[in-house]
């Protein structure tokens, strides 16, 4: 990588990570509404559980780093393939949308944070001149060797 690469790469990195904590400071502050994950593991079971996990493309830039290249699984299953025994194997790199997500939470909440934390994305996509990309997880993960 060029030097102007390494350095946006950088900012990309440290962006993403305040983004996160700026996410767990506003469930901090709003604990009565964001609820508590009970480590159940029934959301990562996307096909059972009804749903799908998007990501953006700063967020997965973000994870490829954390986790390493050579460490991207692909998802076979409707289950997200980084669930390990019913744990999070990358709970520390997981998505906004797996940080948000509470089965406890008051989806209003939920919603209104994960409109805001895609803003962020948004914004630092727009500043780094990184194209943006919201896409579920599986598609993520299927791209995410390229990057």
């Amino acid at each position: 990588m060029r030097r102007m690469e390494v350095a946006r790469h950088k900012k990309i990195i440290e962006r993403v990570s305040e983004i996160y904590k700026w996410i767990e400071a506003q469930q901090l502050a709003n604990k009565d509404i964001a609820g508590r994950c009970e480590v159940c593991g029934k959301c990562c079971d996307f096909e059972l559980y009804d749903h799908r996990l998007y990501v953006t493309t700063p967020e997965i830039i973000y994870f490829v780093e954390k986790l390493g290249s050579g460490n991207i699984k692909q998802m076979v299953n409707g289950r997200c393939c980084y669930q390990v025994e019913g744990k999070c194997s990358v709970h520390a790199y997981r998505f906004s949308g797996c940080r948000i997500f509470c089965c406890k939470g008051k989806a209003t909440f939920q919603s209104e944070l994960t409109e805001a934390a895609i803003k962020k994305f948004k914004a630092l996509c727009d500043e780094l001149q990184i194209p943006y990309r919201y896409v579920d997880l599986p598609t993520a993960l299927k791209e995410a060797n390229g990057l």
